[in-house]
């Protein structure tokens, strides 16, 4: 089979290629370049799932980065398991045909115990002291070692948080190289962060984030010269575009406000109590999943969730299965939001008793996503917080605000306009309208042809 590239350039769309990424204004002027239609919801996990399986979330299980597990009555984010994933992989079909075959995934998500040959991901090391320490993981176990000796350690505190910037996407692009030189797989997939958090943070104002395109841009034309040499098959594309945003809406503050959540105290703080709402939404982007455990609120929940200002899409079951994301994973209601909106995960009335958790970066305790962890109350308050930690102390690196009109920038919606839909460069024209599954093939085509 062909030696083949998988370039993930997240957030990439046509509204912020031009003038800032002079490598890509060229490279694509000689190349294809296709919009592939966003599915529901169009975030990471559920885009990367459907383009190695060729399934839609309703077949592959991804129906969102985090959903509520009802059998553990917990709401769950950023899980690693490859083993969530429904489907054969790209990698499955090719070994099937080639036993040769081996594959190269270099940070794409759910990226533990598949079996791809090489991977690496990142995982924090936490110490019993309350430590959490910059490390990733591999298979086999002994390339982390290999590669943090060559490069550094991987840099999660610039992966993402308000510290993340270019060493992070840096790093992986040099650790995918690495790799290609020591084992040479068949089939490479790389993922490009960098894009995400100034798209977030500012939107696609490319005024405000030319210093990241150009950033970007460099570390793509390092890739695509390194596997050119390498007579690989090149193909580039992105999983969402972002579009500009003003309207962040508090789904489970309605809902607390019409006596649907349980919230426990603890500390004197407020928390979510999943298992003992009545209904509760789990926030992803401007894709939210309404879980309700009292079958007979469903009604009331619908009714107050479709009077929401910015609510575009409430979907129940039968709904759900016009856009491939009816599995038992998802919500009860499926909700989208319009374009100028998306969903937090607030559900605290007042900022003096907003749980711990909300002032600093914990993607897995937060019972959704918080894009606002890209920004910081105070670089002195995070100076002073360092200070102790170099000193021994202990400390809470609590420097996250709690204000979401910061996020300038959004996606998980489908019915996009074209220029912020995610992109598909290839040498070859592709033809008709692609969908997220229809990738697959589309790999599969670089692989054998």
């Amino acid at each position: 089979m062909n030696k083949t590239v998988v370039i993930d350039i997240v957030g990439l769309s046509t509204s912020v290629i031009g003038e800032h990424t002079p490598f890509l204004k060229q490279y694509i002027a000689k190349k294809n370049l296709t919009t592939i239609e966003p599915l529901l919801p169009a975030v990471t996990t559920a885009a990367q799932s459907a383009y190695l399986t060729g399934k839609w979330p309703a077949d592959n299980g991804i129906v969102g980065n985090g959903w509520y597990d009802r059998v553990d009555s917990e709401i769950k984010f950023w899980k690693q398991s490859n083993k969530l994933v429904n489907g054969e992989k790209i990698w499955d079909k090719a070994k099937k045909e080639d036993p040769s075959f081996t594959t190269s995934m270099m940070f794409w998500w759910y990226n533990m115990y598949s079996n791809a040959d090489y991977s690496v991901t990142p995982r924090p090391n936490y110490l019993a002291d309350g430590r959490k320490m910059p490390d990733c993981y591999s298979h086999p176990a002994e390339l982390r070692d290999v590669l943090q000796t060559k490069l550094g350690q991987f840099p999660l505190f610039q992966f993402w948080g308000p510290g993340a910037n270019i060493k992070s996407t840096r790093w992986i692009a040099d650790a995918s190289m690495h790799t290609d030189d020591l084992h040479n797989p068949t089939l490479t997939l790389i993922y490009l962060p960098h894009l995400d958090y100034c798209l977030q943070k500012f939107g696609p104002d490319t005024a405000k984030i030319a210093p990241e395109l150009k950033e970007i841009d460099e570390v793509v034309k390092d890739l695509v010269t390194f596997y050119e040499k390498k007579g690989a098959k090149i193909i580039l594309l992105s999983e969402y575009g972002i579009a500009p945003v003003n309207n962040p809406i508090h789904l489970n503050r309605l809902l607390r406000q019409h006596d649907m959540l349980g919230i426990r105290v603890e500390c004197g703080l407020e928390l979510l109590d999943a298992g003992a709402s009545k209904a509760f939404a789990v926030a992803d982007h401007q894709i939210a999943h309404i879980y309700i455990n009292d079958p007979s609120v469903t009604e009331k929940v619908k009714s107050l969730i479709k009077s929401v200002k910015g609510v575009e899409l409430v979907l129940d079951r039968e709904e759900q299965a016009k856009y491939h994301i009816d599995h038992e994973r998802a919500g009860d209601l499926v909700v989208m939001a319009d374009k100028d909106s998306w969903f937090t995960y607030y559900f605290w009335l007042d900022d003096a008793v907003a749980p711990d958790y909300a002032r600093v970066v914990d993607i897995h305790k937060k019972p959704g996503y918080d894009p606002v962890e890209m920004f910081m109350t105070s670089k002195a308050r995070a100076g002073y917080k360092l200070l102790r930690k170099k000193a021994g102390f202990r400390y809470v690196m609590d420097v996250i605000p709690l204000d979401a009109t910061l996020i300038k920038g959004s996606h998980g919606r489908v019915n996009v306009a074209n220029e912020f839909k995610p992109v598909l460069i290839t040498d070859s024209a592709v033809q008709g309208t692609v969908n997220a599954p229809d990738v697959f093939d589309i790999i599969w085509q670089h692989l054998k042809q």
